[in-house]
């Protein structure tokens, strides 16, 4: 399945919306849409996940370390609507609080 990612700025957010299976083979992919977006002087950045049925643990590094320069440049980087399967690899790897809004 590919994958498809659509970025929007909403103020001074940027929304970034994540379509298909996220893995091995396109999270490079993942990778440079969120490097793009974090490219604020102070990024705010949304990740919108209600249409990813599937994440592997390459995925889940992108998010974390996205998330993690999102920090150190003073911003935020959240997940938003995980599907259920995702929610719970996210709560299992125990990154879940860090990483979906509202967590």
């Amino acid at each position: 399945m590919s994958l498809e990612i659509t970025s929007s700025k909403n103020g001074s957010k940027t929304l970034v919306k994540v379509v298909g299976e996220v893995d091995v083979s396109n999270a490079p992919q993942l990778r440079q849409e969120l490097e793009a977006a974090l490219g604020e002087a102070t990024p705010q950045v949304a990740v919108d996940f209600s249409e990813v049925p599937y994440i592997d643990s390459t995925g889940i590094g992108v998010l974390v370390g996205a998330a993690h320069r999102a920090k150190e440049a003073g911003g935020s980087l959240t997940l938003s609507n995980p599907q259920k399967n995702v929610a719970r690899v996210l709560s299992l790897l125990g990154v879940d609080k860090e990483l979906v809004a509202g967590e």
